[in-house]
């Protein structure tokens, strides 16, 4: 708990509002066990997320507006009415929702058949469903199928070699597959460790001028299945993009500070900064943004 009132008080977009984010965080835990059943709260622009006890990302968004303030703000802010955006891990469906606020055309990828309800239960909720397509699948280097982890929420991930946990086997594709018809302008890949092999199944899409940006975890993860995160730099960097990372706030890219976390590529860094700073402002439940 005293985790959590840190994470909140702290938080960038708490600023100015820090005790009305300490109110939502306690009726929060208070509601969930009360109710003992999905809550719709308040995310961006009128749309709303089904949330449950354990959803530590989700949850997020109700506390501080943006759980990733500056990642989320970036797909608010980079996106158009029309333009296609590829949320490949998709969880419950925080990104999707987002693309979807900015009038995006959404693909969300979840493998997970539990998980895949509840993001499909949120598209479903918000009517959303003549806007976001989702695919009940795995992304991989190539078509075939995967064992996946079933029980930690977030951090679900292709089950590594030496690993034994509870887990379900699901279908995979590769993200070559999935865009080949339709060209996102933006990806976020967050499949913890498995990134390596995704961005080898997408050769073409990455390669396509089209495609912006990428949003990537780069943590270390993929330590699990010997894969090094400047693997995936040199990928990157390869088909033509620069690690990036996002102020939200100032809406100012700048060269990313090689720490974990999460990364940006940008292909065009000027085109990039300048659709950032002409986007509109977004109403999440602690401010404009």
């Amino acid at each position: 708990m005293l985790d959590l009132l840190r994470f909140v008080w702290t938080h960038p977009l708490n600023r100015g509002g820090r005790l009305k984010a300490l109110g939502r965080a306690l009726r929060w835990q208070i509601a969930c066990r009360l109710l003992g059943a999905p809550i719709a709260l308040p995310f961006v622009d009128g749309l709303s997320l089904l949330i449950e006890p354990g959803m530590t990302g989700a949850t997020g968004n109700w506390y501080c507006g943006l759980h990733e303030p500056d990642d989320m703000a970036f797909v608010l802010h980079l996106l158009r009415p029309g333009d296609r955006f590829l949320d490949v891990g998709a969880n419950v469906g925080s990104y999707t929702l987002l693309a979807a606020a900015t009038g995006a055309l959404v693909t969300a990828v979840e493998p997970i058949p539990a998980t895949f309800k509840k993001l499909r239960r949120n598209v479903l909720f918000n009517l959303l469903d003549q806007q976001v397509n989702v695919l009940a699948c795995g992304l991989s280097d190539s078509a075939g199928a995967l064992r996946f982890t079933s029980a930690l929420d977030t951090e679900n991930h292709v089950l590594a070699a030496d690993e034994f946990a509870d887990f379900v086997e699901d279908p995979t594709t590769r993200l070559d597959d999935i865009a080949k018809s339709s060209v996102p302008l933006l990806i976020k890949i967050d499949v913890e460790g498995h990134e390596q092999a995704v961005l080898s199944g997408g050769a073409d899409t990455l390669s396509d001028p089209r495609l912006l940006a990428v949003i990537m975890e780069t943590n270390g993860s993929g330590s699990r299945y010997g894969h090094d995160d400047s693997q995936l730099m040199k990928i990157m960097l390869g088909h033509g993009f620069q690690p990036r990372a996002y102020d939200a706030l100032t809406r100012r890219l700048s060269d990313h500070p090689g720490r974990g976390g999460n990364t940006i590529f940008v292909r065009d860094h000027d085109a990039v900064q300048a659709r950032l700073k002409a986007a509109r402002q977004f109403r999440l439940v602690n401010r404009r943004l």
